[in-house]
């Protein structure tokens, strides 16, 4: 029967699932694993490095299989050249997340490319109905990765945010790990389900291994959002966004001297000094809390129809009491 929503039929895709374009991991062949399972991938461009896209852009190319695929964007890290360049490649969406988008609206819709924005309040859900979006990411705070430092959890905000922007879709992110999380916020009135963490543990992920295996074995309450790992690495991440990762020996050292770490330029070079010896990741083990749900590592491909399969019998379940 297939799972039917105004998001599947805007992008005329198969499943209403959507890949989270987490940066640097969400690379070519991810994204084009996710379309050709028959959903919608999002490359994860971050800041729109020249280089990173150059790379993977071919591999998107010659993976993709001719299957409908979008980039994402950390709006507050590009200008208006990153935009233009991935719009070149002719992308049936662009996402822009965390920050203003009003700067690169016109041209996204001028070249007649669908516009995702991720929203992590009402205020931004307003903003992104008024700047016209084709479809609205509300993100909860269970997800990994960055996300607002105040916001709002995945179950009460996603259904004010589809009540709010009707008739736009809207994709719901944060902590859906698995089949039945993709029919909940199905249940709460959203078109789709953007997730991360759960295709960061599949084979083509642009992962280390060892995170990768941290993801299979781990659990939600290991996970916890600070800007703690952010300061270590002199990232330009702004304050008003933290980011949910796996326990890590900076956080325990640092955990709520987030000032007292920015004014010492000292611990940040121990971080360097640690990450050159190999003690600690190079990158935080972004992950969100729905990590209990996952114990394998997957051909993303493979997954994208299994979480299908797992959501509608899941509705199915439920239309049955």
């Amino acid at each position: 029967m297939g799972l039917s929503t105004a998001f599947t039929e805007r992008f005329v895709v198969e499943h209403p699932i959507a890949l989270a374009p987490m940066g640097g991991s969400a690379g070519g062949a991810l994204t084009a694993a996710v379309s050709r399972g028959g959903g919608l991938g999002l490359l994860g461009s971050g800041n729109g490095d020249e280089d990173w896209l150059a790379r993977e852009l071919p591999v998107l190319a010659d993976a993709c299989a001719g299957k409908p695929w979008g980039i994402g964007f950390q709006t507050w890290a590009i200008d208006e050249g990153a935009v233009a360049r991935s719009l070149e490649h002719g992308p049936a969406a662009v996402m822009l997340s965390f920050g203003d988008p009003s700067p690169f609206v016109e041209r996204i819709r001028g070249a007649g490319t669908a516009l995702i924005l991720q929203v992590t309040d009402l205020e931004e859900a307003r903003r992104a109905v008024d700047l016209g979006a084709d479809v609205i990411v509300a993100q909860g705070t269970e997800g990994g990765g960055h996300g607002a430092r105040h916001g709002r959890s995945t179950l009460p905000f996603v259904p004010v945010v589809v009540d709010l922007a009707a008739p736009i879709p809207v994709l719901a992110a944060g902590g859906i790990a698995d089949g039945r999380g993709v029919a909940a916020v199905l249940a709460l009135g959203a078109a789709g389900a953007l997730l991360g963490t759960r295709f960061q543990a599949t084979t083509e992920a642009l992962v280390d291994p060892a995170t990768a295996r941290a993801i299979v074995e781990g659990s939600g309450a290991d996970t916890e959002r600070s800007r703690v790992l952010d300061i270590a690495r002199s990232s330009r991440w702004p304050e008003r966004y933290t980011a949910r990762t796996l326990a890590h020996p900076f956080l325990d050292e640092w955990r709520g001297r987030e000032d007292e770490l920015t004014a010492d330029p000292r611990a940040r070079q121990e971080h360097q000094e640690a990450v050159a010896r190999g003690t600690i990741p190079a990158l935080p083990q972004w992950a969100g809390e729905g990590i209990d749900l996952i114990d394998d590592v997957p051909s993303a491909a493979d997954l994208v129809g299994s979480l299908a399969a797992q959501a509608e019998k899941a509705l199915n379940r439920a239309g049955g009491r």
